[in-house]
């Protein structure tokens, strides 16, 4: 039975007017599950409006009930959990244990939501000069907008909204049209949490809505997630509209291995950091830098890759799924074949692998690269695919100096026992995102999630601290109170007096 994806514009969930239909498919055999009518100009217009208007009120109420909102969200999130990750896991390929991480991993930016009156508070110097006091306000910015991409439908919109709404904006999320039925069901339930009526607006569309939430002088700030390409284009075109953007985009993660490290806890470690979620994240490990004789645990490392087996979301012995679509599988196989013809050793090639019955899924296997230069198509491209590069350096210097050349600066990771390198890779690297004995090192929300370089435009992060800067602004009031007793002349000078 085919699903249809619903907008939720104005307080109503509405399946739409658009004539321009996107077909939702299954990643594991192609089948046309949900379909979208792409969101008219109107519509969008319309959830703009519905948005600008819901700011006036919802700014004004307060940010302890604002709080009690998020509070019955997590709730609702938590108790409908399993739920979530099964809408996730079928429409995305993802395995359900790790379609139940994309979920918590949101729901605990959510918690963290429930926490917004301390993180909006103030500061205040009394006295700064006689009889005068300055504080400072933290207010919200007005219409703000998301656009998130496939790979986490639920994680990812729930890095933006929630934290968003708290601070008192309004919002208008515009999720991947590959996974469109995970958004929804977050929107229904943050409905069902008590959200007054324009609060959050849900539209699913392509370029066109894109572009109208980039241009409409209504919308203050935009988050965004996805590829280099766009993220530079959502940057470009959103600042050159006087908006705030933040826009995380590609990545080339590196792990580095020393020598000293324990090369069982290495090996499982890059299993799966390097095709889990089918290479499909931001984080993944895709380069594996090992350093003097760690270069020796390669054909371990290669027999471990071997036995992973991909399969259906409900496989509890998958350790992946598929990729999300045909197009995908197509530029990663590409992308395999180039490395093939660049001199790069192919160890293990995933790209003829299926699973029986499910012959016309977007299915990837594990796939290894061995003797990587940087020169070559694997080491440049993000693949987002299962596929992990691996390269050799001589010593800790050259692998700082390899990651550090590299133009992304999302994550790397270094496994190693010795204190003395580890502080030494941590100072001196440059990447946002760092690792120690710990492959992803995705922060928890009371940091912020901090790409570098390419991996990211703009000046504030996602969640924690540096997200509720991104969705408020700062009011500084400078005051006196004047003693009727004492009247004083005129002061001509900027000096406060």
């Amino acid at each position: 039975m085919t699903t249809q994806v619903k907008h939720y514009i104005d307080g109503e969930f509405t399946t739409g007017n658009g004539q321009q239909v996107i077909e939702v498919t299954n990643p594991a055999n192609n089948d046309v599950i949900a379909q979208i009518n792409c969101a008219t100009a109107d519509e969008v217009a319309q959830a703009i409006s519905s948005a600008k208007a819901a700011f006036t009120t919802w700014k004004e109420v307060p940010v302890s009930e604002r709080a009690r909102v998020m509070l019955r969200y997590q709730h609702l999130l938590k108790e409908h959990h399993d739920e979530i990750a099964t809408i996730l896991a079928k429409e995305t390929g993802k395995t359900f244990e790790d379609a139940k991480g994309d979920v918590w991993r949101g729901i605990e930016v959510a918690e963290h939501a429930c926490n917004v009156a301390s993180l909006l508070m103030g500061e205040t110097v009394e006295n700064v000069a006689r009889n005068i006091d300055t504080y400072s306000y933290t207010q919200p910015l007005g219409v703000c907008a998301g656009i998130t991409p496939f790979n986490f439908p639920a994680m990812i919109p729930l890095w933006m909204f929630p934290l968003a709404i708290a601070c008192g904006n309004t919002f208008i999320l515009k999720p991947s049209e590959q996974d469109p039925m995970t958004p929804q069901r977050l929107v229904e339930l943050f409905v069902e949490a008590g959200a007054p009526k324009g609060v959050l607006q849900l539209i699913h569309g392509d370029k066109t809505a894109v572009d109208t939430l980039l241009t409409d002088p209504a919308i203050k700030a935009i988050s965004f997630v996805g590829s280099v390409n766009v993220g530079q284009y959502i940057y470009k075109t959103g600042t050159d509209n006087l908006k705030r953007v933040q826009a995380f985009a590609g990545a080339k993660n590196h792990c580095v291995i020393m020598p000293d490290a324990n090369k069982q806890q290495v090996i499982n470690n890059l299993v799966g950091a390097s095709v889990g979620a089918a290479g499909q994240r931001c984080m993944a490990i895709s380069v594996a830098v090992f350093v003097g004789k760690a270069k020796e645990w390669i054909p371990e490392l290669k027999a471990a890759l071997a036995n992973v087996r991909p399969g259906l979301w409900d496989d509890k012995d998958a350790a992946y799924g598929p990729v999300i679509s045909p197009a995908a599988k197509a530029r990663v196989l590409s992308l395999i074949e180039q490395g093939i013809e660049e001199g790069a050793d192919c160890l293990l090639n995933g790209s003829d692998f299926t699973v029986t019955g499910y012959e016309s899924g977007n299915w990837v296997g594990p796939t290894m690269f061995a003797n990587v230069t940087p020169e070559m198509s694997i080491y440049k491209e993000e693949i987002f695919g299962p596929v992990l590069c691996c390269m050799q350096a001589d010593d800790l210097d050259e692998a700082i100096e390899l990651v550090n050349n590299s133009p992304y600066g999302n994550g790397t990771s270094i496994f190693t026992a010795s204190g003395g390198a580890a502080r030494k890779y941590q100072h001196h690297i440059e990447v946002g995102q760092v690792g120690i004995n710990v492959p992803i090192p995705v922060p928890l929300p009371f940091f912020s999630f901090t790409g570098w370089k390419g991996s990211f435009y703009g000046d504030q992060h996602a969640y924690g601290k540096q997200a509720v800067r991104f969705y408020t602004e700062t009011k500084t009031i400078t005051s006196r109170w004047f003693d009727d007793s004492v009247v004083s002349g005129p002061n001509m000078s900027i000096n406060l007096k």
